[in-house]
């Protein structure tokens, strides 16, 4: 049923939606795929105009180009669509207003919640007041985010660059914070200091990127050294020749490992070894001959340099297995192998098939259950499955018996993880 084409007064419910994009942090769906069924492509409005602010998406009996007034918002346009944005019985219309790209438009979205207000409709053709509405008006704060994102959120894939004010930028400052290289407060905003902080890591590991924006390498490196924190420095003790026992033998080991020594592991700190600690000593400029005090013997500076490089040799090689996987995992979603939504109780289709073939796979659930409705069967199933992996403890914990964020996280590390085994084994033609 259509309206006057007149201006009048309007209850509205309101609620909003953004453009989702690749590489956030986090989707309130669970992916980029799910965000975009739920919002839209994002590019444009159902009448072909491009994604600004000030659009609104409202029921099908406004025509393209009403404005509505809101009051505390402004002024803004109908320019597009939605399957939920109808008209309620007890003449209240629901709007969708548009609020940006990005996580940063997600928490905004999120922020804004559902309003109810009263508006004033100008349809075309009636004297329209001029469209005003600014996103600066909307808060965009990224705690918003946090429930989406698990505490072990990868870096990898994160879309992060000097200037951006988002949730995957609290992450790296908290990577790198981790990591003993930023010490100010976390912001959610990569400026200077941020920047500086990732060129002193990128120096420190000797990764040849760029600091201003996080690549897939320096995110696997950065990644890897996070995951070593803690880890039990080699050395436990400073030596010289003459010096006997496991500590030497870990010594010898560790310059082994380096390329420095070939003797034997014998316990037994000798020239063989000294010789070897010289070398080290000279290629990290911490003597210049073997008379210069301290060559030859690991002291509190040979000790420190000693664990640094052992540290970075490490993280070099988790790094590099960090970004195999992550070449795993874009094959492996290319082809539909993740689920890649939030799903529940009463869901369906395609994307609850594959949570229960995955059950299936694992022997929680039965095979020849397997029909694409997400009912009582599944959710047992997947309870059954999150508890065997330490998700939940049990079904009153937040989370039981859903697909949410850990679970979904949990799904595609074990795929990941086989293909991985898999291609270490036959080579990257098994996938």
């Amino acid at each position: 049923m259509g309206h006057a084409q007149e201006v009048r007064e309007q209850e509205f419910v309101l609620t909003a939606y953004y453009s989702p994009e690749p590489g956030q942090c986090c989707y309130v769906k669970g992916g980029l795929h799910a965000d975009r069924v739920l919002n839209g492509q994002g590019i444009a409005g159902a009448d072909g105009t491009a994604v600004y602010p000030g659009m609104i998406a409202a029921p099908p009996t406004y025509a393209f180009g009403t404005r509505v007034a809101l009051p505390g918002l402004g002024v803004l346009t109908v320019h597009d669509r939605g399957g939920a944005i109808q008209e309620w019985e007890g003449g209240v219309h629901r709007l969708d207003v548009w609020v940006g790209s990005g996580e940063e438009g997600l928490a905004r979205a999120l922020a804004f919640g559902v309003q109810r207000m009263r508006g004033t409709v100008y349809p075309p053709g009636t004297s329209q007041p001029n469209e005003s509405f600014s996103l600066d008006a909307l808060p965009a704060p990224t705690e918003k985010l946090t429930h989406l994102s698990t505490d072990d959120s990868t870096l990898i894939g994160l879309s992060v660059q000097e200037g951006d004010a988002t949730y995957s930028v609290r992450i790296l400052q908290q990577s790198l914070a981790a990591a003993g290289y930023f010490q100010r407060s976390v912001t959610g905003f990569f400026g200077a200091e941020t920047k500086t902080s990732l060129e002193r890591f990128l120096t420190d590991y000797g990764v040849g990127e760029s600091a201003a924006s996080l690549t897939d390498r320096t995110a696997a490196f950065l990644q890897s050294a996070v995951a070593r924190i803690g880890a039990r420095p080699p050395i436990d003790r400073e030596m010289g020749v003459g010096s006997t026992g496991s500590s030497v033998a870990a010594a010898q080991r560790l310059l082994r490992f380096l390329g420095y020594y070939r003797g034997r592991t014998d316990a037994v700190y000798g020239d063989t070894l000294a010789d070897s600690v010289l070398r080290f000593q000279q290629d990290h400029g911490l003597v210049g001959t073997a008379t210069d005090p301290g060559a030859g013997r690991i002291g509190p500076m040979t000790k420190t340099a000693l664990t640094a490089a052992w540290n970075r040799k490490l993280v070099t090689a988790r790094a590099e297995r960090e970004l195999m996987l992550a070449r795993i995992d874009a094959t492996l979603a290319s082809r539909g192998a993740y689920i890649d939504q939030f799903l529940s109780e009463g869901d369906g289709g395609t994307q609850v098939t594959l949570l229960q073939q995955l059950l299936a796979e694992r022997e929680f659930f039965p095979q020849g259950d397997v029909n694409g409705h997400f009912g009582p069967l599944t959710k047992s199933a997947l309870l059954a499955y999150q508890i065997d992996r330490s998700i939940v403890t049990s079904a009153a914990d937040v989370g039981a018996g859903v697909v949410g964020p850990r679970t979904l996280e949990a799904f595609q590390n074990e795929e990941k993880r086989d293909a991985y085994l898999l291609v270490r084994a036959k080579g990257w033609s098994v996938l």
